[in-house]
């Protein structure tokens, strides 16, 4: 099985590092990732900057290729370019550190980087430790490497990824796996105005976290009682009650 990884971290942070050594166990893995963090950059992608893929080597071990641009473009490089002549099997996104509940998936660069392997038709996931203070990554490569055990790849759906989201705490305590949908928790942002030394004011967004959604199959309360989320994605934002309430408006043909 041939694997491309990504994430929006940073090629050198430990979540990827932890992700690669392990997978390349049961995979035949190559690593294209961003060279510097690059979080909440959505489903971003460079076009009017060119991109380079720089060798990164831990001693004389070679590890992956630095890219300076998004996940995204990471894995359409990775898959076009880099790896043209092979095959991918799947995309593992990760493992990101803090969790991608919610409307983190709008955001997240980690889980764009899945759904640009979904957009190429190739199966994907994204993985996440919830922890961004204390994440625990070597459980959340379990878990995924679990997944890739139990999941035939050939079910996958076309344009369609799972986004993974691990508790950060010791594998061995974690209850099992939930299929779960992408809750409603989000953020209730304001901006604080500052005053840099030389009297100029800046804005510096701040969030307080919202969790209201009284689905039992919620994202986040499969993680708050220590077991592993398992969303399935699609790229398609269609709205099908919205579609039937709109439909009953005469404006429409």
């Amino acid at each position: 099985m041939v694997v491309l990884i990504t994430n929006d971290d940073g090629i050198m942070s430990e979540g990827i590092i932890t992700l690669a050594t392990k997978l390349s166990e049961i995979a035949e893995v190559h690593v294209v990732a961003p060279d510097i963090e690059r979080s909440a950059t959505g489903h971003a992608i460079t076009i009017r900057n060119p991109l380079w893929a720089k060798e990164v080597r831990f001693g004389n071990q070679f590890f992956g290729y630095a890219v300076n641009g998004t996940p995204a473009d990471c894995v359409k490089l990775g898959v076009q370019a880099i790896l043209k002549d092979k095959k991918v099997d799947l995309v593992v996104s990760g493992v990101n550190k803090g969790a991608n509940l919610g409307t983190d998936v709008m955001y997240s660069g980690t889980v764009s980087g899945a759904l640009e392997g979904a957009l190429m038709e190739i199966p994907s996931i994204a993985v996440s430790s919830c922890s961004n203070s204390n994440p625990n990554f070597l459980s959340a490569t379990k878990a995924v490497i679990e997944l890739i055990n139990h999941i035939k790849l050939d079910t996958f759906p076309k344009f369609s990824a799972i986004n993974v989201n691990v508790p950060a705490i010791d594998y061995d305590d974690i209850k099992g796996f939930k299929l779960t949908h992408q809750s409603k928790r989000r953020f209730k942002d304001f901006f604080e105005a500052r005053q840099d030394p030389f009297g100029n004011t800046y804005y510096w967004m701040i969030g307080e976290i919202v969790e209201d959604d009284k689905d039992v199959q919620a994202d986040y309360h499969a993680v708050e009682q220590n077991y592993v989320s398992v969303t399935p994605l699609t790229l398609f934002h269609n709205d099908p009650v919205f579609m039937e309430i709109l439909k009953k408006e005469s404006f429409f043909k």
